[in-house]
């Protein structure tokens, strides 16, 4: 039985568009001091050619497409995370594993839990490659959401009160192949942590809204962080937060809460001054948060764009381990750990993230609220539709890359095309 998995190879993708939240909170009436406490920038806004579909292909396509066809082949499992899907039987997972031309002797199946669901699939798939049941196979594991306002009837107003929340909440898609040549990030295996509850903090009771308790979500975020990595250290021994792991890539709702949870485990952990806390955030955390802080909270593929921009911007001489914390409402955790060498930054790197999050094009606030008006929303259960393709221009060129976009819906079936 093999005992080495991670991650193969790993993708992104970050959208065509996005607001600067600073002028969003300013539009808003938002208190400047407390907005300044979500350290965030940017936010990805997705337009209405574009889905969960399509950001996960996107990102995922350059993968396969490096493949032999005998890799490609070794495929046997695809898992669509989300809590963004737009069918209450029917797994995205069929949509990718056709448009990507993958064999037909393969598991498909969607991964709902909230923001913990792309570290569910992670895990899940990781253990799949673990038990050699189907020796040298291969996992394909897409996480992508899009958080999508609902306004009220007229379009004068946000349906419910989104607050302090609307700033944070982004698009995107990360692509991930899972087997035993962990070039990306090799998971140490057994080295985790899970801690769960029911808790009524966020939920989407509709499929179009979300609600709940911002200072509940909070605690629980706090609370779980602590207790998920007691249960590490549990199973790992001689495990001290504070030095034990070279970075950290945390789940980031916002960069503001990361930061809170951080000082609160420094606190529990060690003992420490204030400013010795901030240095510490400054150079294990704020690597992971460069990408969060511009697309915004993408619920289960949050945690891995948290990897993702870590591996990007760590200063790498040799193996280095992180540490990782996922947390998804209602509630489940986990904390785990993984090690990247300067071969992971490389693999990263050779897809120009932060090329591809410049070259976005920045919405004007009556675009961005256009979006989620009259015809331009698509509500979930939309049997037929074409969408505008033209109603932001610009965005069309204003990436480089080959990118998949909705063309139409026709009784409840989404059809895609490639654009570039």
């Amino acid at each position: 039985m093999t005992r080495t998995v991670g991650i193969e190879a790993l993708n992104v993708f970050t959208g065509t568009c996005y607001v600067d939240v600073d002028k969003l909170a300013e539009h808003r009436g938002l208190d400047n001091a407390r907005f300044r406490n979500l350290l965030m920038k940017e936010k990805t806004v997705a337009l209405p050619d574009e889905d969960p579909i399509t950001y996960g292909m996107t990102a995922a396509k350059p993968l396969i497409d490096a493949l032999s066809p005998a890799e490609r082949n070794k495929i046997e499992l695809v898992i669509t995370a989300t809590e963004s899907a737009f069918d209450f039987s029917k797994s995205m997972s069929a949509y990718f594993h056709d448009l990507l031309g993958l064999k037909r002797n393969c598991r498909l199946l969607e991964v709902k839990n909230a923001c913990y669901s792309g570290v569910a699939a992670l895990q899940m798939a990781a253990n799949m490659v673990l038990s050699q049941t189907s020796p040298g196979a291969k996992a394909l594991v897409i996480a992508t959401d899009i958080a999508r306002l609902a306004f009220a009837e007229g379009g004068q107003t946000l349906s419910h009160d989104w607050s302090f929340a609307e700033p944070t909440g982004g698009a995107g898609a990360v692509a991930m192949l899972i087997s035993d040549t962990p070039h990306v990030f090799q998971i140490d295996v057994g080295a985790s942590g899970y801690y769960g509850h029911e808790v009524m903090d966020t939920c989407r009771p509709l499929p179009d809204r979300e609600a709940g308790n911002a200072e509940l979500s909070l605690l629980s975020y706090l609370d779980c962080s602590e207790n998920a990595f007691a249960a590490y250290q549990e199973r790992v021994r001689n495990i001290e937060f504070a030095k034990s792991f070279d970075y950290l890539a945390f789940h980031t709702p916002f960069a503001g809460m990361v930061k809170g949870a951080h000082r609160n485990l420094m606190r529990k952990t060690t003992k420490t001054s204030a400013e010795d806390i901030e240095t510490d955030f400054r150079r294990r955390m704020h690597p992971g948060l460069r990408y969060c802080r511009r697309v915004g909270n993408v619920m289960g593929a949050t945690t891995l764009l948290a990897l993702t921009s870590t591996i990007d911007h760590a200063e790498l001489r040799g193996p280095a381990r992180i540490g990782c914390f996922s947390y998804g409402s209602g509630c489940c955790s986990e904390f785990f750990s993984g090690v990247i060498r300067p071969e992971s930054q490389t693999r990263v790197r050779a897809f120009d993230i932060a090329r591809q999050l410049d070259a976005r094009c920045e919405l004007s606030l009556p675009e961005y609220e256009m979006l989620f008006t009259g015809a331009h929303h698509v509500k979930f259960g939309t049997r037929d539709f074409v969408p505008d393709q033209s109603i932001v221009p610009r965005s069309r060129i204003a990436l480089d890359t080959k990118r998949l976009v909705l063309k139409r819906i026709t009784e409840f079936h989404r059809e895609y095309e490639w654009i570039s």
